[in-house]
């Protein structure tokens, strides 16, 4: 099937647009691969503290400068579900590598927090910034030069985005990634939505919330609706930096463990002393940063890669935008429903067809690129398989031929939605990010007058007061990178919701983030440029009617042009989000991110190259002009 023509056009303009960036990363790669293993470029007092407390045996090989050596990168902590089972997992990874005749070593941790544990909550305001976070940490554990291939351990929001983004600034080095798998199904979604919403109602009390709270988050393994953290896994597969079909089964079974030996051997056979040596950095192109945007839309993936994908691109000299994200969803169809877009759960969308079938729907539509590179050192139609075990031997077998439920898994020919549910809006109050694929038709366009609020909190508290039993828009600013560190604002969703479903015309704009969970109320996020920067959601005021239309892309308050000219923005006092709860560290992140259609990132791009010098000079920057990539952008968007 040759592929679709937006996903050509789409491909070769990001393609053109990152051409001097990725070229300079690329060279960068290149001049980064050293001939032999990477540690026989230590003196030899480097390599003996690097290896003193090793096991005699894995010692010698060390010594010897023969095999690989592969580095283990672990986001784990026992207080995430996701992540208590990888407590295992170095084990696990250290007999399959030296079963490979290779060794392996921890080499560091990184942070990991919850989302679900700070939602609504102070420590919130330090999630975004986690990314980068853990993106520094994974340099600080490849900095010691001692490895030749990494396995990284993460599976939620931030924390995979950053262990790429680490990765990808030591692209030479191959990697694989290795979840740990979902939780099993607890209670329906259905009914932990009907719960929260009469508590946010004060028809339920804490107890029973807590209860069914507890019922449906129980146990070891991944969250099982379709946010960010599984939203990552489905980007990862179609990546190809897992091993196919790994990304939904559950831990503390055969299947699980048999993946992650298999995943750590593989890691070695991709070394540079190898069967072929695949970096990550070639791994991850311009094809396959399409190919995770495309996977993203036809699944009703989390809105939180609207910056997470950018952020990534950027880490290997790539430059998308928003336009990019808004073009191909016009063209791929939506062919999943799990929870929020539906009332399944992840374990039962895996049971349907899973990942393999996702896969092999898009390719064979034309809307993948199948001639990518992928961990396996094959195209992307390998990865259109299902793990097993037979005879405790791990195989791999064509995925299912047909869904076996159409309620949560269709084939292109037969989506949910001709198009992928996420669109961009542009207006008097700027561009902003809506997803739709959990908004029922009704409800895409409102107009309505503005309340506006400077916090969530403000939010709430009129709600609690029973002030927003009526139609309006909610604009909740000062919440963007820049002021606050971009907290997500899911815990309004229950409030928004009830008034929704209450038969109330309710929205939601904000230059803050939803969630991964949000859902059927339209929410128009990432609103940019922020209202810190100077965004226009400063000039709104109380009663401004507001226009959203997803339907047209349209985010507009309907003020006379002359009256909006002549407003100023409206101050707010933000200290108390400055402080306390260790916000005050993170100061230095506020000040240095961009915004958050570049990624809302704190490290920049490479700097280009001078495509009439590079054969000269690789890394050259021609006098004149090293514009920096805010520039760059500013200028092509204008």
């Amino acid at each position: 099937m040759p592929i679709h023509s937006v996903l050509d056009s789409v491909t070769r303009r990001i393609v053109a647009r990152s051409k001097p960036w990725r070229d300079a990363y690329l060279a960068r790669l290149d001049a980064a691969r050293v001939q032999g293993v990477h540690r026989g470029t230590l003196a030899c007092t480097n390599l003996a503290h690097g290896f003193a407390a090793f096991p005699a045996n894995d010692k010698l090989k060390l010594k010897q400068y023969k095999v690989p050596s592969v580095a283990i990168v672990s986001a784990y902590n026992d207080m995430l579900s996701a992540h208590q089972p990888f407590e295992g997992f170095p084990r696990i990874i250290k007999e399959a590598v030296r079963e490979a005749g290779a060794v392996a070593q921890f080499a560091g941790g990184t942070p990991a927090m919850c989302d679900g544990v700070t939602q609504g909550q102070p420590g919130m305001e330090l999630s975004l910034f986690s990314r980068d976070t853990i993106a520094m940490a994974t340099a600080v554990a490849l900095s010691h030069n001692m490895f030749d291939a990494a396995v990284y351990l993460g599976v939620c929001d931030k924390i995979v985005p950053g262990l790429l983004i680490g990765a990808l600034h030591f692209g030479h080095l191959p990697a694989v990634f290795l979840p740990a798998g979902p939780m099993t199904t607890g209670i329906s979604n259905a009914e932990k939505a009907r719960v929260r919403q009469l508590y946010a109602q004060g028809k339920v009390g804490r107890d029973a919330l807590l209860e069914s709270e507890a019922s449906s988050y129980h146990g070891a393994g991944t969250c099982t609706f379709y946010g960010t953290a599984n939203s990552n896994q489905m980007l990862m597969e179609v990546m190809g930096l897992h091993l196919p079909g790994t990304a939904f089964i559950t831990p503390g079974t055969e299947l699980r463990d048999a993946l992650t030996a298999a995943g750590a051997k593989r890691a070695v056979a991709i070394s540079a002393q190898g069967e072929r040596y695949i970096p990550v950095g070639r791994v991850v192109d311009e094809k396959a940063i399409v190919n995770a945007i495309v996977a993203l839309l036809a699944t009703g993936g989390s809105t939180n890669h609207t910056l997470h994908l950018v952020a990534i691109a950027r880490a290997a000299g790539i430059v998308i935008d928003w336009n990019d994200f808004d073009e191909l969803s016009s063209v791929v169809p939506l062919l999943t429903r799990i929870y929020p877009n539906g009332d399944a759960d992840v374990n039962h969308f895996h049971a349907a067809g899973g990942t393999g079938f996702v896969i092999r729907e898009l390719l064979d539509a034309g809307l993948l690129h199948e001639d990518v590179t992928t961990v396996l050192g094959e195209g992307l139609r390998a990865h259109c398989t299902e793990p097993f075990l037979e005879d405790g031997k791990l195989v791999w077998k064509p995925a299912a031929a047909e869904s076996g439920d159409s309620a949560v898994l269709r084939k292109a020919s037969d989506p949910f939605s001709r198009d992928g549910g996420l669109r961009l809006l542009n207006g008097n109050l700027g561009r902003a990010v809506i997803k739709v694929s959990a908004v029922k038709p009704q409800h895409r366009v409102v107009e309505a007058p503005a309340l506006v609020f400077n916090s969530q909190e403000a939010l709430m508290d009129a709600y609690k007061a029973g002030r927003l039993d009526r139609d309006f828009v909610a604009v909740v600013r000062y919440q963007g990178p820049r002021a606050n560190g971009m907290p997500e604002l899911h815990a309004l969703t229950p409030a928004l919701s009830s008034l929704q479903d209450a038969g109330r015309r309710v929205a939601l704009v904000t230059d803050g983030r939803m969630s991964g969970a949000s859902g059927k109320v339209p929410a128009a996020i990432h609103v940019s440029p922020e209202v810190l920067a100077g965004g226009p959601l400063g000039k709104v005021r109380d009663g401004d009617l507001i226009r959203l239309d997803a339907e047209t892309g349209t985010l507009q308050a309907l003020v006379d042009e002359a009256e909006w000219n002549r407003r100023a923005m409206e101050p707010a006092d933000l200290s108390a989000s400055h402080v306390g709860m260790g916000r005050e560290l993170f100061a230095m992140f506020r000040h240095s991110v961009s915004a958050a259609e570049e990624g809302a990132a704190t490290f920049g791009l490479p700097p280009p190259v001078h495509l009439a010098e590079e054969q000269d000079n690789p890394l050259a920057v021609p006098e004149g002009e090293n514009q920096s990539d805010e520039d760059f952008l500013i200028a092509k968007n204008k």
